[in-house]
Parts: structure tokens; C-alpha cells; sequence
């Protein structure tokens, strides 16, 4: 049974992991994107990265140090820059349905890594017809002279996939907070240089300086530590459950804030793709009842049994679905990316 703070953490998720489709668009309009993934960064770890240090979160990370570096290449370094870039010309309701493939992605690369998981006839048709809804979306989605952008998105979605797998095979025991904050600075370091080369001539429009800010502050420092406290309060497995709802955020804040339009084939590749991504990462019943195990764990000790994984993604995030750190085995399974199941 959720609580009700449970279900408020669930709401204010959905919308924060929704809402960076928006804020890039608009950002990009006055920045380059480089100067955008370093102001996302750099302002996440100087919040994150104090109560990670507080908590002694980053110590045990520095025996597996070259695997949360890869992390933080498939999950931030590279997909925030494409996703950024992309966006320059693609729509942001556009881009967040083609994340919404996240995770088909992940039970597909699970696969083709060398996973055990066993894919039943339900989860053979949830992907088909899930990477039928991709297919849909970018032939007739208005995408027009955009393939290259399309690509980079569709890029970012691999990248996202993978990076929940890392999290799952090597660094699951490692502490959420610690990871993510190390992540992120790494990020910032790697982009600083970079940022340098693009950085703004002028002060940009105010409108830019504040999706900036609500990006690094609201969608990235603010998101982790809500959905860490989701997990904590209804388990890894239902706090999975936003990766579906944030694509249809994205949608409808894409619509009803820039005007962007939506049509019948968008619509009907949306539902195509939540459909398979449902069926697709479906469990069995024996992983689900091995999954309360999980959740039950992810209430103590610090609660990190957890966190990240899809919503990535789902990132999200996607743009804002970050996943890091801390996944049992038995959660990681019932959130469909253990492969080891």
C-alpha cells in the first residue's frame, strides 16, 4: 500500500522527470548546448555532492571508480549533449515520445549483453510492437529533414538503456546519493573545457538563465533526492512506474506551453510504445514476489536499495531521468533491468 506521501513523491516525479524536454528547448534558444549540460551539472553536484561527502557516500565508490565513469559517460556525459543538440530543431514533445522507448531498449541490450532473462511470447510482442511504435513515430511523426536530430535521440534512449544495466551488473551495492553526486561532477569537468570554447558572448535572456536553473536545481539536485525518498517510501518497483508517465508530461507541456503540435500517427506511436515497453518488462509472478523482498530491503539501511534505474530515464533521466546507484537484485528484477534473472 503506497502512502500518501508516497503518492505525492509519485506526482511531483512524474512532472520533474517531464518537464526537461521544455526547459532544453528553451534553453538552447540562448545558449549552446555545451554551456548548457556544464550550468545542469556543475549547480546538480555543488548541491548533491555536500550531502553525498556528509553522508560517506563517495568512498566506497573509489574501488569501481572506472565503472561509475562509464556510467556517467552513458547517462549524462554524452545523452544531455545529444539530447541538447537534438533539440535545437526537434520538437521537445517529439523527442520526449522517442525517449519513451527507453525501456524496449533495455530488455533488447539486456538480451543482446549476455543476459539470462527469458523473454516469453508477451514480452517477443511487447517489443515488436513497441519498436513498431518507434518505427511509426519517426516515418510519420513530421520528422521531415530531421533524421539527423531523430538519430541523436534515438542515440540518447541507447545510452539510457545501457546505463541502468551498468548500474545492475556493477555498481548495485554502491550508495545512490554518492554515485549520482560523482557522476555529475565528473560531468562538469569533462564539459568545462568544452563549455569554454561556446561560451555566450552576452547574458542571455532571463527566460534561458531560469530553465537553467530549474533544469540543474529542479530537474536534477531536487529530482534525485525526491526520487530516492520515492523509492524509500514505495520501493523501486512502482517508483519505475514514472518512465511511463514523463513522456506523456513532456507531451503535453511541449502542446500547451511552445505550441507544438501534436498529431494523430504522434499519438498513436505513443500508445504503440507504452503498450510494448508494459509488455516488454513485464515479470513473471515468481519475480514479482521476489521483487517485495526488494522493496522491503529498500526501506532500510538508507533506503538506497535503489534508485536509479529506468527512470532514466527514463531517465529520465530522460533529460532528467538520470538513474544512479542502488538496485537489489530482487528490485533490479522487478523493474525489468537484472538481467541475471
Amino acid at each position: 500500500m503506497v502512502s500518501r506521501r508516497g503518492w505525492w513523491l509519485f506526482a511531483a516525479m512524474s512532472v520533474i522527470w517531464g518537464i526537461p524536454y521544455l526547459l532544453i528547448k528553451v534553453a538552447v534558444g540562448g545558449v549552446e548546448p555545451p554551456v548548457l549540460v556544464l550550468a545542469r551539472v556543475t549547480i546538480g553536484a555543488a548541491l548533491l555532492l555536500p550531502i553525498a561527502i556528509r553522508r560517506r557516500e563517495l568512498t566506497p565508490l573509489l574501488s569501481r571508480w572506472r565503472w561509475v565513469a562509464l556510467f556517467a559517460f552513458v547517462e549524462i556525459i554524452v545523452p544531455w549533449l545529444l539530447l541538447s543538440e537534438a533539440e535545437t530543431r526537434l520538437s521537445s514533445s517529439l523527442s520526449g515520445l522517442l525517449i519513451a522507448s527507453v525501456p524496449i531498449l533495455v530488455a533488447v541490450i539486456g538480451r543482446i549483453t549476455g543476459g539470462q532473462d527469458r523473454l516469453t511470447a508477451a514480452r517477443w510482442a511487447g517489443l515488436l510492437v513497441g519498436l513498431g511504435g518507434v518505427a511509426l513515430l519517426v516515418a510519420g511523426g513530421g520528422t521531415h529533414g530531421q533524421a539527423g536530430q531523430v538519430a541523436e535521440v534515438l542515440l540518447v534512449a541507447v545510452c539510457y538503456a545501457i546505463g541502468p544495466l551498468v548500474v545492475a551488473r556493477k555498481l548495485s551495492d554502491l550508495p545512490s546519493l554518492g554515485v549520482t553526486a560523482a557522476s555529475l561532477s565528473f560531468a562538469a569537468i569533462v564539459y568545462a573545457p568544452i563549455a569554454a570554447l561556446t561560451w555566450p558572448s552576452v547574458v542571455p535572456a532571463t527566460k534561458v538563465l531560469a530553465a537553467l536553473a530549474a533544469l540543474a536545481v529542479v530537474c536534477t539536485a531536487l529530482a534525485f533526492l525526491a526520487f530516492f525518498a520515492l523509492i524509500a517510501e514505495a520501493g523501486p518497483a512502482r517508483a519505475a512506474v514514472i518512465t511511463y508517465v514523463n513522456p506523456a508530461v513532456a507531451v503535453a507541456l511541449g502542446v500547451l506551453v511552445l505550441g507544438e503540435r501534436l498529431t494523430v500517427t504522434m499519438g498513436v506511436a505513443f500508445a504503440a510504445i507504452l503498450g510494448g515497453s508494459v509488455l516488454a518488462t513485464r515479470t513473471s509472478r515468481q519475480a514479482r514476489d521476489a521483487s517485495t523482498g526488494g522493496e522491503e530491503g529498500a526501506h532500510d539501511a538508507r533506503g538506497e536499495a535503489a534508485a536509479r534505474d529506468d527512470a532514466a530515464g527514463n531517465r529520465a533521466a530522460g533529460a532528467g531521468q538520470v538513474p544512479a546507484g542502488g538496485l537489489s537484485k530482487s528490485a533490479a528484477r522487478a523493474t525489468g533491468l537484472d538481467s541475471r534473472r
